[in-house]
């Protein structure tokens, strides 16, 4: 399977040995937000889902208080005292702090100049290309298994500084040689804005262009810091832990 397919998958197998329910083959609950009212009415904001029945598919939920309690969808209803997701979830709790501009690229050959190296990282600083923010490069290949054999998948990622991510990318695109196929986007870039003591949404910052995943796994770190109320130790034998837990 290429990609981050298994990911899910190992997801949905730890959460299971810990006695969590995951719930498969579910719509996206995206763009929906339910709010129950004290009075039995439901104020409901609905973006971009073309229908009542797609609304339907997947809500959120909140008390007359304000407090996530559950995920609803179609029909069936989990349960939770804390809601974690991605700011695409509850766009009216977050605020947009900029936007990433990226190519995507499909080539049959590894990046000129880096000894045939199936996996590369390169940072461009600001200063050398004249811009506010540093571009980055990233390559992987088929021996990751995330493309079918022969083929190399290069990304170009950096704050987008204009509405031309063609322009903005050249630099960087100008380093990977021939390129079977491009793809480029914009996405806008959000962090959480609301009190999750409140509301216990717990929201975490949308990717930024880094390749190297540091701003993530902070943010990650941080994340599990609120939502449990403790440091996360990464100094733990987990081979001891998993010991004295079946003792």
């Amino acid at each position: 399977m290429y990609g981050l397919g298994e990911l899910p998958q190992a997801f949905a197998r730890l959460s299971a040995v810990y006695g969590g329910t995951y719930m498969l083959n579910k719509p996206e609950c995206k763009w929906v937000q339910l709010i129950k009212m004290g009075f039995g009415r439901r104020n409901m904001l609905v973006e971009d889902c073309g229908s009542w029945d797609a609304f339907q598919e997947c809500l959120v939920e909140f008390d007359e208080n304000g407090k996530a309690f559950g995920v609803t969808s179609e029909g069936e209803t989990a349960k939770c005292k804390k809601v974690v997701c991605d700011p695409s979830y509850l766009p009216d709790k977050v605020q947009k702090v900029g936007k990433v501009a990226r190519a995507i690229c499909i080539m049959s050959h590894s990046i000129p100049d880096t000894n045939d190296s199936h996996s590369v990282q390169v940072i461009l600083p600001q200063k050398q290309l004249g811009r506010k923010s540093d571009m980055y490069l990233f390559c992987c290949s088929y021996s990751h298994n995330v493309a079918p054999k022969g083929k190399y998948i290069a990304f170009v990622t950096t704050e987008a500084e204009t509405d031309q991510p063609e322009v903005e990318l050249k630099r960087g695109i100008d380093l990977l040689g021939p390129v079977d196929e491009i793809f480029y986007e914009t996405y806008d870039r959000f962090e959480p804005k609301n009190d999750h003591e409140v509301d216990h949404c717990f929201i975490s910052t949308s990717y930024d262009a880094t390749t190297h995943f540091e701003s993530t796994v902070k943010n990650v770190i941080a994340m599990y810091s609120k939502i449990t109320g403790e440091e996360l130790d990464l100094t733990v034998d987990l081979s001891a832990a998993s010991a004295a837990t079946g003792e």
